[in-house]
């Protein structure tokens, strides 16, 4: 993977594990990327594939235990933060990394207004008096799209609708001007207008404010018109990336362009029906030794059963800036 760079977030080899009753889940298997100043990486894959999972490691919110980052390197702002203490944990999600959840509703505080949410983190981190953080808090909902906001802060998150909401959790995200925002599919509880205003409004807070993005989501169609780059994760791990008119263009690995052909076309045939992907994503009960999707896969081969495969460069460019994908079919046939 590259140095860092212009990186503004560069992550190496992370390894996340659950330990259960029935033994260890290996959730996330040294996964690797990195993140440019102003880009929105999308990562995509089916529900268990280690999106949300690999996300809320770099951060430090899950619960450990019984999670536990095994193992790799998180670099932001010139620190491993896998490797600094947990108050100087709390003031990265504060300050630097903000994050948007699914649902907004188990996400605020129903007890508190949404005035006094959005000044928490101005107070804390910001270091504004409690009259500077209602002027700034008041400018990041308006800078959210909702109006009349001044008088918004009064009120309660029962009071908003869920689009409204999840602009509040946005505001919430900003307030600190962030490097790196990190939305964990933000549009999934929401109807398709609201959604489509939701992602419309990132896009647009994107170019005002040039943060970079990770946006995670199942939704492909969602990716292809907001993200520069993709990242494919199937069991815990990356299996393709690339940039996103690339990989949508010219998929490598099985497991993609299975993911594509679920995706409904506006000019396709009318008689095509949309494909499913047999069988179920795995639970890694160990450390992956074999092609995790070899299972699903109708190239599977005798290779794919022994040999967890390494992701190569597909377009001669070093490995993580171009186009890469992990998988021996391809590998033997590219």
């Amino acid at each position: 993977m590259p140095d860092g760079g212009d990186a503004v977030l560069d992550v190496r080899g992370l390894k996340t594990v659950f330990r259960t009753r029935g033994g260890e889940v290996h959730a996330v298997n040294s996964v690797s990327f990195h993140l440019r100043r102003g880009e929105l990486l999308g990562v995509v894959g089916e529900s268990g594939s280690g999106k949300s999972v690999t996300m809320m490691s770099l951060i430090g919110l899950l619960p450990m235990p019984p999670a536990e980052v095994r193992g790799g390197e998180v670099w932001l702002g010139g620190r491993d933060i896998l490797k600094i203490p947990d108050s100087d944990l709390r003031e990265v999600r504060g300050a630097k990394v903000g994050f948007v959840f699914q649902d907004p509703m188990t996400s605020l505080n129903p007890v508190f207004q949404v005035g006094f949410q959005i000044m928490e983190p101005l107070i804390r981190h910001m270091g504004m008096t409690k009259a500077q953080a209602r002027v700034r808090a008041a400018e990041l909902l308006e800078l959210v799209g909702i109006s009349d906001a001044q008088s918004r802060l009064d009120s309660y998150p029962h009071q908003f609708s869920g689009g409204m909401r999840q602009r509040v959790m946005i505001a919430i995200a900003l307030a600190c001007d962030p490097d790196v925002l990190i939305a964990d599919e933000p549009t999934t509880a929401l109807d398709v207008t609201i959604q489509a205003q939701i992602i419309e409004l990132v896009k647009d807070l994107r170019h005002k404010l040039g943060m970079a993005i990770i946006w995670i989501t199942h939704d492909l169609g969602v990716i292809a018109g907001i993200a520069d780059r993709v990242m494919v994760m199937y069991g815990g791990q990356v299996v393709e990336h690339g940039p996103v008119k690339a990989l949508f263009a010219d998929p490598q690995h099985p497991y993609t362009r299975a993911l594509l052909k679920t995706v409904p076309s506006l000019t396709g045939a009318r008689e095509a029906r949309l494909q499913v992907i047999e069988g179920q994503p795995p639970i890694m009960t160990e450390e992956p030794r074999a092609c995790p999707f070899a299972p699903r896969c109708a190239h599977a081969f005798e290779r794919c059963d022994v040999e967890n495969p390494r992701r190569r460069a597909v377009d001669g460019l070093p490995l993580g800036q171009g186009h890469d994908v992990a998988c021996h079919w391809e590998a033997r046939h590219g």
